[in-house]
């Protein structure tokens, strides 16, 4: 298991048992977790994962539409996960730690990837074939009903876990924590492939745990490779991790967007408009804000910025730098602005994705398609370090606020 376990040692709560049900004290549920970056093959290659995982999520997004699960991306090479979020959640009876990687993008709660299931008096065999496929990422396996644990003092019953056999792309981690809509667990069951599978949050709300089907998420930008930068909160938000109002977007109508956490937005480099309205994801499973290829040929031309070879990323020098305009992601009436500061990969880690230390690296790229996919962007993890996220499947919207980050300095 990865050692970030040890480090994850606190879950805010304040849960009492009356009659032997649980009665929530407080509005909602915290559950600190850790950014990793996953060195164990070498240099990481982010471009290369985001790319596959966009490719992989339009192919899936279509599939939940159609309600069977796409298979066309198996052949798809398989990469490491590179920058995930992750949280270290028990499974069983007592708990086995397993440290899963936060995933909204996926919907499926599954574990196996480095270590093994551990069965116990809780654990019952549905046997059910599962598998989810990512294209730079992929797991087989059974399903299994089993106790979820995210505190000593907080579990969920009979949660769906999936227990794989067999796993691509999840080197230093043990599974994943499915955070994303029911309608991406379509398909996932093979003999049922029309049946949904209630994810962590549904059933944490259905077994009266939490107030709302909400989870807030909180990043903060960091330049070391293990760090303890994040919070999920369950059933409401944590007002301490942002400033400002809250702003509530509904989610997409467009297809394959609008099968996951989908919005629409316009992007703007300064007064320029690079992106008009078009719908989009946000992912807390790919590291860097993708956009459609014209998009990104109208950044890349504005910023002056040239294509580096050994990473995959734009490049600017100091000077350009200096003259960076802000990037603005209009969404609902409302922008939230990445300054210079958010538009770049921290200096200290150039060398962990094959850069040069020193240079001054862009997190913004292609997505690989042409406007009018259907999924025209990814708002990922460099985005969402810079602003408060809200999930929120009853009302079937996102929210966004400004933090006290926003602007901080990636150095």
């Amino acid at each position: 298991m990865f050692p970030v376990a040890s480090l994850l040692t606190t879950v805010v709560l304040a849960l009492s048992i009356v009659a032997g049900a649980v009665e929530v004290r407080s509005p909602s549920i915290t559950l600190p977790f850790a950014r990793s970056l996953n060195t164990r093959g070498g240099t990481l290659n982010l471009l290369e994962h985001d790319q596959a995982r966009a490719t992989a999520l339009r192919g899936r997004g279509n599939a939940s539409t159609a309600g069977k699960l796409d298979r066309r991306q198996d052949s798809i090479p398989a990469t490491n996960e590179v920058t995930s979020y992750i949280a270290a959640v028990g499974v069983g009876s007592p708990p086995t730690t397993y440290n899963l990687i936060v995933d909204t993008g996926s919907s499926n709660t599954w574990v196996g990837a480095g270590a093994s299931y551990v069965v116990t008096s809780t654990s019952v065999n549905t046997g059910e074939p599962v598998s989810v496929h990512h294209g730079s990422s992929s797991f087989s396996g059974t399903e299994y009903t089993d106790t979820v644990t995210l505190d000593s003092s907080l579990t969920i019953n009979q949660q769906s876990i999936g227990v794989a056999s067999t796993s691509t792309g999840y080197s230093g981690v043990d599974g994943v924590l499915g955070l994303g809509p029911e309608a991406l667990t379509l398909g996932t069951l093979t003999n049922q492939p029309s049946t949904q599978i209630p994810t962590v949050t549904q059933n944490l709300f259905a077994q009266g745990t939490i107030p709302e089907e909400v989870v807030g998420i909180s990043f903060e930008p960091t330049t070391s490779t293990s760090s303890i930068n994040g919070e999920l909160t369950f059933g409401g938000t944590d007002s301490s991790k942002y400033t400002g109002t809250l702003n509530y977007t509904p989610l997409t109508t467009t297809s394959p967007a609008s099968n996951y956490w989908g919005i629409d937005e316009t992007i703007t480099y300064g007064s320029t408009t690079i992106l008009s309205t078009t719908a989009g994801i946000v992912d807390t499973g790919t590291t860097l804000i993708l956009i459609a290829t014209g998009a990104f040929n109208r950044y890349q031309s504005v910023t002056g910025a040239v294509l580096d070879s050994a990473t995959g990323l734009l490049q600017i020098t100091t000077d350009q730098f200096e003259a960076l305009q802000d990037l603005n992601f209009d969404i609902n009436g409302v922008t939230y602005t990445l300054t210079p500061n958010g538009q770049i990969w921290p200096r200290t880690l150039n060398t962990a994705i094959g850069g040069t230390a020193g240079n001054v690296y862009l997190v913004v790229n292609d997505i690989g398609t042409n406007s009018g996919s259907g999924l025209d962007f990814i708002n990922g993890q460099t985005f969402l370090e810079r602003f408060y996220s809200v999930f929120d499947t009853a009302n079937n919207r996102v929210g966004f606020a400004t933090t006290p980050y926003t602007d901080a300095t990636s150095n």
